[in-house]
């Protein structure tokens, strides 16, 4: 067997996946490395939302290897993946829109603690006292008492990556975190997550269809095509990459 390089976090091999007679993944090999803000881009249906589920153990039936750190982690269910250091955000946002942002924040840090089995005054306290500190860092304080149906959709994506860090991640997996977002949102929103990424140290692997922000954030480029991945380069080479002008960017960008 190949020897991993020790500055890779996250290690696709032969990653497959299929639905009946159509392929979305096709013998997908995928490297990243720590400390990456690393963009997947690609047209629709290109397999890219599919590869991040099957990195977050959200996909049944998967064919190849996924390793985390080294380790094997083609078996473990989304949770269990949590607590391994793997969090993850999605394209249609999942908060409980009837509760306030503070009590999506709290639930988001005692589900990570692993604490909601034992909600005593003092243990839910300091639950809470961690989340107030996450909405004073992501610039959400101000809201913490009101419904998260009433935020507008840029603060309510800024919470759910708020939620995502939670659980102190070393892996954060973004599938499309602008999606519906208006130009200055969408640069607003990335800015502070790249922001916190180089901050904390984390590593970064996003979904994003707006190639300004993605070559205005992304360490690294993969694109995908097909089921496939097409090249991989610098931001600046693949904006260069005729093959990508053609299939994704169009020959005018």
């Amino acid at each position: 067997m190949t020897q991993l390089r020790s500055d890779l976090i996250l290690t696709a091999r032969g990653l497959r996946k299929t639905y009946g007679q159509f392929v979305a993944l096709n013998d997908v090999n995928f490297d990243l490395r720590g400390g990456e803000k690393h963009a997947l881009i690609g047209p629709n249906g290109a397999g890219k939302s599919t590869f991040i589920s099957c990195v977050a153990g959200q996909l049944p039936g998967v064919e190849g290897a996924v390793l985390f750190r080294g380790r094997d982690i083609g078996s473990l269910r989304p949770h269990q993946l949590a607590h391994r250091g793997i969090g993850r955000t999605f394209q249609i946002s999942r908060t409980f829109l009837q509760m306030t942002v503070l009590e999506n924040m709290t639930a988001a840090y005692v589900i990570a603690a692993d604490s909601w089995t034992s909600l005593r005054r003092r243990v839910l306290a300091r639950q809470q006292d961690k989340a107030a500190n996450m909405l004073r860092i992501i610039g959400l304080s101000q809201r913490a008492h009101e419904r998260v149906l009433d935020l507008p959709l840029g603060e309510r994506k800024r919470l759910e990556f708020g939620m995502a860090l939670a659980g102190d991640p070393d892996l954060l997996l973004l599938d499309e975190p602008t999606a519906g977002m208006s130009i200055k949102e969408r640069h607003h929103l990335m800015d502070f997550v790249a922001e916190r990424i180089d901050a904390t140290g984390k590593t970064l692997l996003f979904v994003e269809h707006d190639i300004d922000v993605v070559l205005k954030i992304a360490s690294r480029v993969t694109v995908m095509v097909r089921g496939g991945i097409l090249v991989e380069g610098t931001p600046a080479e693949i904006a260069a990459n005729k093959e990508v002008q053609a299939v994704y960017l169009g020959e005018a960008h």
